[in-house]
């Protein structure tokens, strides 16, 4: 697959905006400024620019509460999603969603999901619309190791197999379960290994490899345009932070997070596109200068903006009320 200069630049600068974006939200949780739950991706942004690089207009996403950088890269606006995590009105439910459920329904980005398994057969429905309208789109899901071993996950890759979906199952394995080491949570090496059940192709690659991301997501995501079905691809990856923000990590070792911290996905593209001749040291320094300022006016936007009035509690919601449900 040939990339051109542009799009190489333009996948670091997707890495970038997605380190910068979490590593503010971070810090901005830590300031106690956010509420809620904070779950971040940082350490993942490979397997989020390089999988959203290859998907166009029309093709949908469904991803978890880590993935904010999915809804990133699909071109939902960082001010939007930086209000959500606010809980302000501007954000991408109106501030009703926050992290664990923000979203961008026009860009195809199904949002985040909290659960683990239904989102691997919600993808189904809209995979199914695509082939009954044979428009030549796909669905993707991104997910976890932990959720590759619920019940609703094999269901629905079963289901994606017999019905020959334009499904793609994205595997982020970090290699923990919330605390759960995968060690203890299968007895497959690959969890690739377990396409072969369902009679659909699956690998295993480098998810802190940004070019191996696209390519192989760029070989699936063709096999599903042009009828050939559903895969199932691994990335193996590593999240730095905590299960959320505020977990201690008592269930891993300093020496293997600063080990995978080696491994960096900005930091190996980055000798890459520098031992090309593409971009020097000074680009990256301007780049990087160029997404701070962005994610500035992303908080900025955020902070000025008004909370949802109580008068709308129960609007864009389902409630039970005496016996019925209503809207």
């Amino acid at each position: 697959m040939k990339l051109t200069n542009n799009e190489l630049i333009g996948l670091y600068r997707d890495m970038v905006y997605i380190r910068q974006f979490e590593t503010r939200v971070q810090e901005l949780f830590a300031a106690g400024v956010l509420p809620g739950f904070i779950h971040l991706g940082i350490g993942q942004e490979a397997c989020m620019a390089g999988t959203c690089f290859n998907l166009v207009d029309g093709d949908i996403i469904g991803a978890t509460h880590r993935e904010h950088g999915v809804l990133l890269c699909r071109g939902v606006e960082g001010k939007a999603i930086m209000a959500e995590l606010y809980g302000k009105v501007t954000g991408t439910c109106k501030g009703k969603g926050g992290s664990m459920h923000a979203c961008g329904l026009k860009q195809g980005a199904l949002g985040n999901n909290a659960i683990l398994g239904p989102a691997q057969t919600i993808v189904n429905g809209f995979a199914y619309a695509h082939k009954f309208r044979k428009n030549g789109k796909v669905a993707v899901t991104m997910f976890g190791d932990g959720a590759s071993n619920r019940g609703e996950f094999h269901e629905g890759i079963n289901f994606a197999s017999i019905w020959n979906l334009p499904s793609i199952y994205i595997i982020n394995n970090n290699g923990y379960a919330i605390s759960v080491p995968k060690s203890k949570q299968q007895k497959v090496e690959d969890l690739s290994a377990r396409a072969a059940g369902y009679g659909i192709p699956g690998v295993q690659i480098d998810g802190n490899d940004i070019i191996t991301v696209v390519e192989t997501v760029s070989e699936a995501v063709k096999r599903a345009r042009e009828g050939g079905g559903p895969s199932l691809i691994e990335l193996k990856t590593y999240r730095w932070r905590g299960h959320f923000e505020g977990d201690p990590t008592p269930y891993r070792t300093n020496e293997e997070l600063e080990s995978w911290k080696k491994k960096d996905p900005i930091a190996r593209f980055e000798k890459i596109l520098t031992d090309q001749g593409i971009t020097t040291k000074k680009d990256f320094g301007t780049i990087n200068a160029e997404v701070k300022a962005k994610v500035d006016e992303c908080q900025k936007f955020a902070e000025d903006s008004p909370w949802p009035p109580m008068s709308e509690i129960y609007t864009d919601v389902y409630y039970h009320n005496e016996g019925s449900v209503q809207q």
